[in-house]
């Protein structure tokens, strides 16, 4: 199988800000370094990292419930992104963590343990980001209860 491109452009608008092209019907959107380098008028490039694991992971634990016929909307997903120095003092994202929520019980999901083990195989980013960053994944129920 053929390996898929996507590209987007950026174009700077002033200092640190950066227009995202996404192109076709996407809808652009600014990003721009918190203060003191910018003026925080978009996402953060960390932030937007912290978007594209959680879109995904999120995103890959619904598909894996629908295969089953699932339905645990509403998903929630809260990420932090640890940023620290590296051992050449350079701001490097040390690590992830990732907290799914499942908008129902567990109890009324069947097949959970199956989706659970699985989910995170699906995510394209998550598992690309992991060859170099930990990404830590919890998830948990309707009811704050700890499943993984």
């Amino acid at each position: 199988m053929a390996a898929a491109l996507t590209t987007i452009r950026l174009t700077q608008r002033q200092d640190y800000q950066f227009d995202t092209h996404f192109g076709d019907s996407v809808p652009d959107l600014v990003a721009d370094e918190p203060a003191p380098l910018g003026h925080g008028q978009g996402p953060s490039p960390v932030q937007l990292l912290c978007a594209a694991v959680g879109n995904c992971l999120s995103a890959s634990l619904l598909f894996s419930m629908r295969k089953y016929k699932l339905a645990p909307e509403p998903l929630s997903c809260d990420i932090a992104a640890e940023v620290g120095r590296n051992a050449e003092n350079r701001l490097r994202v040390l690590g992830m963590t990732a907290r799914l929520t499942l908008g129902v019980p567990a109890g009324t999901l069947a097949h959970l343990d199956r989706v659970l083990a699985q989910f995170e195989a699906f995510c394209t980013v998550t598992e690309s980001i992991r060859q170099g960053i930990p990404v830590t994944v919890e998830v948990y129920d309707g009811t704050g209860a700890r499943l993984k």
